[in-house]
């Protein structure tokens, strides 16, 4: 048999097993406990014939390889390359498709590809957050993805008229450091932040993209002035200033911060790599609001694609139960598509809902007028 008729095997092999319940999470040295199904059985078991469909899709990609006509895939991805290279591998191995990844970040990438306009090579856009993906789709570079493709995730984790789709969600939290702090330390919104006692101890990343999209979702929710006041607030109380999350969370565990606002999975990264004693833990707002924001990855294929048929394929296999099953355990996020399980240590994405949910992802897009905010303020250079 010729390995690549092998590994295609393998991989309709995997994703078939990935549709059956599983006890493995991923989600650090100690998780033991049975993981979260995100929703109930009835949903898990119509994946099947979804899951198919979408391999079906990647079978017609790999079915090439014998004419040698497998083409290629140019992706432009926001998302960084230590958490989605190995997805990306998997699927070039599986169908014998020359995929080529730019990466960078999400805001430059969306500049660059309405820079580009029809004379972009991609043919996908990864984005980290619905922020990038609506500015390309606002220039009418998106095309329409199929109905059953959009089918796979619930509505408000795709753009409204189907141009773009979710692949992972995440939420945005507040990492607390355990031995000067307990949740009962902590306000319940973000506007307790704006406290004169916590002079000194936040830090936060106003450059990083997920940062930006907060607050996006503050002038969307608040408004502009009460949105610009709870940045004044941060400000008077003097935040140390990283670059991205990852240091955040680390300042936190050493202690020279004592909170961070951040995404939720960075801090698992740790707790994998020095256990269940590195001295920091998630808060998830109780009082909801954009400090508890459902920010989802995404990916939209270019109207000018010149390997449609590829970039199709490689979106049905993202929304296939294996690859989400790559993003709740690898990267610990959450899963987009119903009946994959997560981290036992994540609250259930329905848990979140009451307090995020009300915030249309579409609302995410003006990211030039947060930027422009932030640059008033002194934030941003």
């Amino acid at each position: 048999m010729q390995p690549k008729k092998t590994i295609m095997l393998c991989l309709i092999l995997a994703i078939l097993t990935a549709c059956q319940p599983s006890n493995n999470t991923g989600a650090g040295p100690a998780a033991a406990a049975d993981p979260q199904p995100i929703a109930d059985p009835a949903a898990a078991a119509a994946i099947t014939a979804a899951d198919q469909a979408a391999l079906n899709a990647v079978a017609t990609a790999a079915a090439r390889l014998g004419s040698g006509a497998t083409g290629q895939l140019v992706i432009y991805s926001g998302r960084s390359e230590s958490l989605v290279a190995p997805i990306i591998a998997q699927f070039a191995a599986a169908t014998g498709i020359d995929v080529q990844v730019r990466y960078g970040d999400t805001a430059e990438l969306a500049a660059t590809l309405l820079e580009e306009g029809a004379n972009s090579p991609a043919d996908l856009f990864f984005a980290q957050d619905p922020g990038g993906l609506g500015a390309v789709q606002s220039a009418g570079l998106l095309a329409t993805l199929p109905a059953d493709t959009l089918a796979r995730v619930p509505a408000r984790f795709a753009a409204a008229d189907g141009q773009w789709v979710g692949i992972s969600g995440r939420a945005r939290v507040v990492v607390y450091n355990t031995e000067t702090l307990t949740p009962a330390d902590l306000p319940d919104d973000m506007w307790g932040f704006t406290d004169p006692a916590w002079q000194g101890r936040i830090g936060w990343a106003p450059t990083n993209g997920s940062f930006q999209a907060m607050v996006t979702a503050m002038r969307s929710v608040w408004g502009e002035a009460q949105t610009r006041e709870w940045l004044a607030g941060i400000q008077a109380n003097d935040p140390i200033v990283f670059e991205k999350n990852t240091p955040i969370v680390e300042a936190v565990g050493r202690g020279e911060i004592e909170v961070g606002f951040v995404n939720h999975y960075y801090l698992f990264r740790f707790l994998e790599e020095e256990g269940e004693g590195f001295p920091a833990r998630n808060y998830f707002l109780p009082g909801g609001g954009p400090g508890s924001l459902i920010l989802v990855s995404g990916v939209g294929m270019l109207k000018t694609a010149p390997n449609a048929v590829n970039a199709q394929s490689f979106i049905d296999f993202l929304l296939t139960s294996e690859a989400q099953q790559y993003f709740a355990n690898e990267t610990y996020e959450y899963p987009v598509v119903a009946g994959v399980a997560i981290s036992p240590f994540l609250p259930p994405l329905a848990e979140l809902d009451a307090a995020a949910a009300d915030i249309p992802l579409a609302s995410l897009a003006d990211l030039p007028g947060t930027a422009r905010l932030l640059s008033e303020l002194g934030i941003l250079p």
